[in-house]
């Protein structure tokens, strides 16, 4: 496969899309995750090449300067996150079609760059208190970057008129049926 489709999924943090993703990739579909890179340190159990293409910073900004990034952010002061041309060329010569878990302007980028080749979907949750209570569940994140990651959360959701879908992730069960469909539906198109 030359060039395959491409499945995107943005949402502020703490919407499901994460665990949609996951679900996707349960699924008997020809679908491979695009492993971002970041110049994040990894938190918990998360493995370089696995989880995240972890960068220093100065290697992300290299990357920068040698174009090799497909698209890129800088999300939070200093910490970047992108997607490398590797990474769609590593899925389309393994015969897949390109799944991403990215925010919402890295998201809005894949779609401009390939816009008939592209299915984007915002992911929405119910509502901020409930964004909030799944945020503190996690339990991965200091007080500070929760309440970073809350008030991002204004400026994520006006990005949800750029996508082809969104999906208010209320019932999981109920949106993990959606994005099975209309992810097989794109694929077939």
């Amino acid at each position: 496969m030359k060039e395959g489709k491409l499945f995107v999924f943005s949402a502020p943090s703490g919407s499901g899309k994460t665990t949609l993703v996951k679900h996707l990739l349960s699924e008997n579909l020809p679908l491979g995750f695009s492993i971002s890179a970041t110049s994040r340190k990894p938190r918990g159990k998360e493995k370089d090449g696995v989880d995240y293409h972890f960068l220093s910073s100065s290697d992300f900004q290299n990357k920068i300067k040698e174009n090799a990034f497909v698209e890129y952010e800088e999300v939070y002061n200093g910490v970047f996150y992108g997607t490398l041309k590797l990474e769609l060329e590593r899925l389309w010569a393994q015969g897949k079609h390109v799944l991403f878990d990215i925010d919402v302007k890295g998201g809005v980028n894949i779609k401009e760059q390939y816009p008939q080749n592209t299915l984007a979907l915002f992911i929405q949750p119910p509502s901020k208190k409930i964004l909030e209570e799944r945020l503190r569940r996690r339990s991965t994140e200091s007080e500070k970057n929760i309440q970073m990651r809350l008030a991002r959360t204004e400026q994520e959701m006006s990005f949800a008129v750029h996508f082809d879908s969104v999906i208010i992730n209320d019932d999981l069960e109920t949106a993990k049926k959606e994005v099975v469909s209309q992810v097989r539906e794109f694929i077939d198109s």
